[in-house]
């Protein structure tokens, strides 16, 4: 179980829960809600016939303090033995983003969250280049950059999780970082880490993707949002966009394209996840949109 230390009354609050799926979800879990005087906003469920398992999230609004609510929730959730959490609806989720030399995707989650459209607090961005200290600052948030090779990448890696334990981080974000992490760090962040990649992958890796595409004359551009893990790009997919193309765009058109696939696929999933609204089924992942 997940609860936020806070100390005010909150309008709505939002539940996630899983669990072995079994009769009377839902009606244990709204019975409680109900009884911490609880007007239940939103709810949506889905019973897994793959895993057996039971995802559940709701939102509701009350009156009564966070203890007064816990009282009521906490029992059932042990009752049905369940993985849950609760938080109070829009509160930013501490951020940690991690970028090397392409801004696209920092630009779109810096601006967001500037804007008020997404909902997450960035106290630092960690870089193994300087390039993007100037639009970090622009939009007040501090910059650190780190010179990362094989011979201090742990020292990097180590950096990482210090700032998470100090920062109390609860997503690290992926913007286009082009470093592979270690399966020590990937299973230190195992379900609080998001990847972009082009869909390209795996058919057209390496170098110049974009150019390789255009030499064979693809179609499709698209972008998977995904979680982190030790296998490169085999995550639990979030959120994926496609955009047809033709064979008059160029390889700096596709690019464009492209870059804006990513972004877009990763801060809707960035978003997605600072709602609650993704939960982990083994290697795959229940979206409520």
């Amino acid at each position: 179980m997940h609860v936020p230390a806070l100390d005010e009354i909150a309008d709505q609050w939002v539940i996630t829960l899983s669990c072995k799926d079994r009769p009377g979800i839902v009606y244990k879990i709204s019975g409680a809600v109900v009884a911490a005087e609880g007007n239940i906003t939103e709810l949506q469920q889905f019973s897994s016939l793959d895993t057996g398992n039971f995802f559940l999230r709701l939102q509701f609004a009350t009156a009564l303090p966070q203890d007064a609510i816990l009282s009521q929730i906490a029992p059932v959730a042990r009752e049905l033995d369940a993985t849950w959490q609760i938080d109070v609806v829009g509160r930013p989720v501490q951020t940690l983003v991690l970028a090397s030399k392409a801004g696209h995707c920092l630009q779109d989650l810096l601006y967001r969250r500037h804007s008020g459209h997404l909902a997450i607090q960035v106290p630092l961005v960690l870089s193994n280049h300087e390039n993007l200290r100037e639009l970090s600052e622009f939009y007040g948030v501090p910059f650190e950059s780190h010179y990362v090779v094989a011979e201090n990448k742990t020292d990097f890696e180590h950096r990482v999780m210090q700032v998470v334990e100090e920062q109390g981080i609860e997503l690290v974000v992926l913007a286009r970082y082009m470093q592979i992490l270690s399966p020590e760090l990937c299973d230190f962040l195992k379900g609080r880490a998001i990847n972009i990649h082009h869909s390209f992958l795996p058919g057209f890796k390496g170098a110049n993707p974009y150019r390789q595409a255009h030499a064979r004359g693809v179609k499709l551009i698209g972008a998977t949002a995904h979680f982190v893990t030790a296998d490169l790009d085999e995550g639990p997919i979030i959120e994926q966009n496609v955009v047809r193309v033709n064979h008059s765009a160029s390889p700096h058109q596709l690019m464009a394209i492209g870059q804006d696939e990513e972004s877009r696929t990763l801060s809707e999933a960035v978003r997605l996840f600072s709602e609650h609204r993704v939960l982990l089924d083994g290697v795959r992942t229940i979206v409520f949109q």
